[in-house]
């Protein structure tokens, strides 16, 4: 675990304040799905709170941009986007962040660098590396992060766009969130290597391995890449090792894997670890956290009634954003 002693108490509250409002909202999300408030896919990110956190913390806003997959409610609210937005997206209501019209797997804000979540497996990765090449030729002074899962990692787009990345030199980090399972298959069953990050080293693109429950640990390397790629376009490739909780969609039960398994990433939780290091550190009592779980649910409360009293999208909203 990286220290978290030279990180004020502000700041680290902050950070664990976060992860938790990710949580909160995804178990709310995953209740209203459950009782068809929400349709169409939906894929929950409980467990990998410290990646997108630490990522989000890492990045320069308003200079950065971030493209994820259609696991991304996550990443939205790290980037600033309110619960509100997100849930009225969820509901398909006209409030919501993409107009209703994106769901799940396409939440958007361009002002806030949210350069959406992608639906199509692996889709993401060639397109962030487009935006990279954009950034470097605009001289904007900005780099571009973008996520995609172990599962996503053997489809072809994701090594062409290292290639690119690589001959370019474009101011790119890609980030490989394994969290164990393409789907419903193991990392084990799926690669022929299991330490991912060696395929970034094919194309002497510097890449590493992340311990994804540690947010500290995301938050350095993740700033340290993208410092690296916006001052010596240097795209760089990180494997975060994380865990997801739920199964990879609403409709998975996961009976792929063990209790025992599920357990024992449950004892390495993101959440748990930062506020025991806190803790320790005197910078937080367990009763300030309850109370700062409590306004976070009462936060998501309000983004559900906010969803619930939203209009639906207008009929000609049908026609609009389709074409530039």
């Amino acid at each position: 675990m990286r220290p978290i002693k030279g990180y004020d108490k502000e700041f680290l509250h902050g950070l664990l304040k976060e992860m938790l409002l990710i949580r909160r909202f995804e178990e709310k999300a995953g209740q209203m799905y459950g009782l068809k408030k929400i349709g169409g896919f939906c894929h929950l990110y409980n467990g990998q709170e410290a990646v997108c956190s630490g990522a989000a913390a890492g990045m320069k806003r308003g200079l950065d941009r971030l493209l994820t997959g259609y696991r991304d409610h996550g990443h939205a609210l790290a980037l600033g986007l309110s619960p509100e937005s997100l849930m009225a997206e969820l509901y398909g209501k006209a409030t919501g962040c993409s107009k209703g019209k994106g769901g799940s797997m396409h939440m958007f804000d361009y002002d806030k660098g949210m350069w959406g979540g992608n639906g199509i497996v692996g889709g993401q990765i060639p397109l962030a590396t487009g935006s990279a090449f954009a950034q470097k030729h605009q001289k904007d002074g900005g780099a571009t992060i973008v996520f995609f899962g172990d599962g996503a990692i053997h489809q072809g787009a994701f090594h062409e766009a290292m290639n690119l990345a690589a001959i370019w030199k474009l101011p790119v980090v890609f980030v490989c969130e394994n969290n164990q399972y393409g789907m419903g298959t193991s990392v084990d069953r799926a690669s022929s290597v299991t330490d991912l990050y060696i395929k970034g080293q094919a194309y002497d693109i510097p890449s590493k391995i992340v311990d994804g429950m540690d947010v500290i640990a995301v938050m350095e390397e993740v700033k340290d890449a993208m410092d690296t790629a916006r001052k010596e376009f240097q795209p760089s490739f990180l494997e975060i090792k994380t865990y997801r909780y739920k199964g990879h969609s609403m409709s998975d039960p996961a009976k792929y894997r063990t209790k025992e398994e599920t357990e024992a990433f449950l004892a390495q939780d993101p959440i748990v670890l930062l506020k025991a290091r806190m803790e320790e550190a005197k910078l937080i009592t367990d009763e300030q956290y309850k109370e700062m779980d409590k306004q976070l649910k009462e936060v998501v409360m309000r983004s559900v009634e906010f969803a619930e009293n939203s209009p639906e999208p207008a009929l000609e909203e049908m026609y609009t954003d389709i074409y530039a």
